[in-house]
């Protein structure tokens, strides 16, 4: 598409996705405003990981070694049964199915402030708004925002998250696209009165899970909750009290720090709660408009993998869009080189089949069967799913090359620069 700055581009959203696309859309030459509902850039939020193909996207954007700097290097993961006996202490890598030394775990908000900065001075934010309507015409999009004003652009993508709006206005209601993991979730910051440092401990009965996450030294911690609900819990889903009262019900009459903990969240005011889902789409665009990161594919937090599709999937769709002459090829060869690698980890995680949360005795004990046999494992090299797709060169002089999925590929493979990258 043309790259000297007049075609314009609405990037909905300014999370993983969105500021990664639009800090390389940047770098292609396009005009790129980006709506953000939340006064400012979110800061804060609970860690997450970067692995596989998702580490080389960072090194390409030249944020790396910031993020190994921000490297939250948890030590342990403990698991402890319903009286908070130890079952297994292992390393969070290894439960993971990460990589020492190559992946990176660190605070949400850290990524995207730090992916903020690489394009806060070369793209036009609009915070405290969002989008509100979407209509297509000849040769472009006419927006209507929140706060009433209305603009056009040549292109809007959805990087909006899981209940995403402009994919609702596009494509039609969330349920269409929405899967039901079978577990319901809530996560919040409490006090760390335990002395935490550096580590997760996790307690697990049949059916339910409570973690208490401490990252660095600091004097709180990511507390977090898990239910397992065969049935979507579809008139609570959308309300934060009813859903609250639902995880306090699983747990009632638990011990070890189980009524602790829950005070905790129903004292947060951070708490956030919410179904365990992915989104999946037969089609990620529809005319001018294409959605990308949770918004397109949410593989739900169970794969560990929502934050490295969201990196992966941004730059391969401002590459597609640099690369090829309209929107429709473009945004065609996104999807065609994105959905194999899309696929295959959110198929890490079935319905109620989470490794980490068995919902019933039997599973629990083979689970924590499992845990003991890893503490005296070798050491793995990572899941496949996590490098499965090669990335392109950034330099797109070479028009006509495209990545290639391939399942059990190298855990190296992807971290391998195929020419020359972009600066």
């Amino acid at each position: 598409m043309t790259r000297n700055g007049s075609t314009t581009v609405l990037v909905s959203g300014a999370s993983v996705a969105g500021l990664t696309l639009a800090s390389w859309l940047r770098r292609y030459g396009f005009t790129v405003t980006v709506v953000e509902k939340s006064a400012a850039p979110r800061t804060g939020g609970y860690p997450i990981d970067v692995r596989g193909t998702a580490v080389e996207v960072a090194r390409r954007t030249g944020i790396l070694p910031r993020l190994h700097k921000a490297h939250i290097e948890s030590r342990r993961m403990t698991f402890l049964d319903a009286g908070g006996a130890a079952v297994a202490v292992l390393s969070p890598q290894v439960v993971a199915g990460g990589v020492e030394e190559r992946d990176v775990e660190l605070p949400r908000g850290t990524l995207t402030g730090i992916l903020y900065e690489t394009v806060r001075d070369e793209a036009e934010f609009v915070f405290d708004d969002s989008v509100e309507g979407l209509a297509e015409r000849d040769g472009g999009v006419d927006v209507t925002f929140r706060s009433g004003t209305r603009r056009s652009f040549d292109l809007v993508i959805g990087a909006d998250g899981l209940h995403s709006r402009t994919r609702e206005l596009v494509f039609g209601p969330e349920q269409r696209f929405h899967r039901y993991l079978g577990y319901c979730f809530a996560i919040f910051t409490m006090p760390d009165r335990w002395g935490l440092s550096r580590e997760v401990v996790m307690w697990n009965a049949p059916g339910r899970a409570a973690a208490l996450y401490a990252v660095g030294d600091r004097d709180d911690l990511h507390g977090f909750l898990t239910v397992a609900h065969p049935e979507p819990p579809l008139p609570v889903r959308r309300d934060p009290v009813a859903m609250r009262e639902l995880v306090t019900a699983a747990f009632a009459g638990d011990g070890w720090e189980i009524p602790a903990v829950l005070d905790a969240m129903r004292d947060a005011s951070d708490g956030f709660l919410d179904t365990v889902s992915q989104i999946r789409m037969p089609r990620w665009s529809a005319g001018r408009v294409a959605l990308v990161g949770d918004a397109a594919f949410a593989p739900s937090f169970l794969t560990g993998q929502g934050t490295s599709l969201a990196l992966v999937g941004a730059y391969m769709l401002a590459r597609s869009l640099a690369v090829h002459d309209d929107h429709a090829t473009a945004f065609a060869a996104y999807e065609r080189d994105v959905r194999r690698f899309v696929e295959l980890n959110q198929a890490l995680v079935g319905q109620g089949d989470a490794a980490l949360f068995p919902a019933t005795a039997e599973a629990l004990e083979r689970r924590n069967q499992r845990l003991r046999g890893l503490a005296t494992a070798p050491p793995r090299a990572g899941r496949p799913a996590h490098t499965a797709l090669a990335l392109p060169d950034a330099a797109i002089q070479n028009t006509g090359d495209s990545p290639t999925t391939r399942q059990g590929a190298h855990p190296d493979a992807a971290t391998r620069p195929r020419g020359s990258v972009a600066p």
